[in-house]
């Protein structure tokens, strides 16, 4: 009983602080602005990892049917209660490479941090030092699916948001034609994770890349990079980003002929 209260306690805490760090005021307008590039009223968008819902309802904001994907029951929960709309669908499901069943381990105290990529937790800590105090107290089997079965079912999306905690290829590895554009989350110290997306883009179509350091809204370079520029730039450390997204667009995407100023 105590331990169940106790758990309680620590996962209440972190909701509370992620709602604080992605509800503040100011934030939607400013996601809306960075996102409006990629989404037009009437095109569809997922959400892969939307832990309380910020991008989603940035997403649907801007006119867009939304598809979210939360595995966290007390996230899902959250989730619901802050967005409701019909065209935003929240699925309880998490993306991979193949559709089945997996293992996510749950940080109780910061509970936005969720993985299926066991290797990159066991190891996160030791590489990044913002992850060094964090612990997977919990762990919860949940369904998998693919973004193929997803765009087979819901149609093909303008933009993809992918921020899973290590696991950003696998869910590409779910994936099998070149969309739109879409975003991925890099850490340091985890920066393989980043090179094997771009790999995997690669083989999908003719990209270009560009990237926001941590939870700012500009991009680092006024034009997009090719991916042997993003290779090397990661092989660089990624110019000591603690972390960040990844962002690409297929190379006839309008926002990557539209330099944007720094």
């Amino acid at each position: 009983m105590l331990q169940h209260l106790l758990h309680q306690i620590g996962s209440a805490g972190g909701v509370a602080r992620s709602l604080l760090v992605y509800w503040r005021p100011g934030r939607q307008s400013s996601l809306q602005r960075l996102y409006r590039p990629f989404i037009a009223p009437g095109d569809i968008a997922f959400d892969i990892g939307a832990h309380l819902g910020d991008r989603s309802a940035a997403f649907h904001a801007l006119g867009a049917r939304v598809i979210a994907l939360e595995p966290q029951p007390e996230l899902a929960k959250w989730f619901q209660r802050i967005i409701r709309h019909p065209t935003v669908t929240l699925l309880p499901l998490a993306a991979g490479p193949a559709p089945g069943f997996a293992d996510i381990a749950i940080s109780t105290r910061n509970p936005t941090l969720s993985t299926l990529a066991h290797g990159w937790r066991d190891q996160i800590g030791e590489r990044n030092e913002s992850f060094r105090k964090v612990r997977w107290e919990q762990q919860l089997r949940v369904p998998i699916t693919t973004l193929d079965q997803l765009i087979d079912e819901y149609g093909e999306p303008s933009f993809i948001k992918i921020d899973v905690e290590g696991y950003e290829a696998e869910v590409l590895a779910g994936l099998s034609r070149p969309v739109a554009a879409l975003s991925v989350e890099f850490v340091a110290g985890a920066l393989d994770v980043g090179h094997a997306c771009v790999a995997q883009l690669n083989g999908l179509g003719d990209y270009r890349f560009n990237a926001i350091a941590g939870e700012q809204r500009e991009f680092h370079w006024p034009t997009w990079q090719t991916p042997e520029a993003i290779g090397e730039w990661f092989t660089r450390q990624a110019d000591g980003l603690a972390s960040g997204d990844l962002y690409a667009c297929r190379a006839d995407h309008p926002a990557v002929s539209r330099p944007r100023a720094r």
